[in-house]
C-alpha cells in the first residue's frame, strides 16, 4: 500500500513540475511577444514623424503614405495573447507595415531634397535601429515559441497542456512578399 501511495505521489509531483515548466515556457513566449509589441510601438511612434517629413516632398506617393498610416493604426490595436489567430493577425500586420516602410525608404532615395533633409536622415537612422531591435525581438519570440511548442506537442506535455488549456504559439514568419526578391526599379516608375 505504501508503495502505491509513493508511486501516485511521485506521478503527481512529476505532473505538477511538468505543468509548472509549461507555464514558465508559455510566459516566456508571452514576454517575447510583448517585446515585439514594445518595438512595434516604438516604430509606430516614429512613423508619423517620417510621414510628416516625407509628405512635404512626396506628393506622388500619397497612396503609400495612406497605406502606412492605416497599417500603423492596425499594428497598435490590442489583441488577445491567448488567441492564436489574433497573434497571427497582429504579426502579419506588423510585417505588412514593415514592407510598406521599406517601400517608403526606397522611395526616399528618389527625392534628393528629402534624402538630404536632416530630420529625415535622423528619422531613417532611428527607424533602422528600431527595425534591428524588432528583428532581435522576433528571434527571441520564435525561440520561446519553439521551446513552448515542443513542450506542448511532446508526450507527456501534450496531455498536461491539453488539461491546462496551454496552446502552441505561432511563429513569426515573413509574408510571401518579403521572401521574394525586390526590384527597387518598380518604385521609381
Amino acid at each position: 500500500m505504501e508503495g502505491l501511495l509513493l508511486a501516485v505521489g511521485l506521478v503527481v509531483i512529476v505532473a505538477y513540475l511538468w505543468y509548472v515548466s509549461l507555464l514558465k515556457k508559455r510566459n516566456t513566449g508571452r514576454e517575447a511577444l510583448s517585446g515585439i509589441d514594445v518595438q512595434i510601438k516604438k516604430r509606430s511612434n516614429l512613423v508619423p514623424n517620417i510621414l510628416k517629413t516625407a509628405q512635404k516632398f512626396m506628393q506622388h506617393e500619397k497612396a503609400l503614405l495612406t497605406d502606412i498610416t492605416k497599417l500603423r493604426a492596425q499594428a497598435t490595436k490590442s489583441y488577445d495573447s491567448n488567441d492564436v489567430a489574433q497573434i497571427r493577425e497582429h504579426l502579419a500586420v506588423a510585417e505588412q507595415l514593415n514592407n510598406k516602410m521599406g517601400q517608403l525608404m526606397i522611395n526616399v532615395e528618389a527625392y534628393p531634397e528629402l534624402k538630404s533633409d536632416n530630420t529625415m536622415l535622423q528619422a531613417m537612422q532611428t527607424y533602422n535601429e528600431v527595425e534591428a531591435h524588432i528583428s532581435a525581438a522576433r528571434h527571441f519570440y520564435n525561440a520561446a515559441a519553439t521551446e513552448l511548442n515542443n513542450a506542448v506537442e511532446i508526450f507527456p506535455g501534450s496531455i498536461i497542456a491539453s488539461m491546462a488549456n496551454i496552446k502552441i504559439m505561432p511563429f513569426y514568419e515573413e509574408d510571401e512578399a518579403s521572401k521574394s526578391a525586390m526590384d527597387a526599379t518598380d518604385f521609381f516608375k
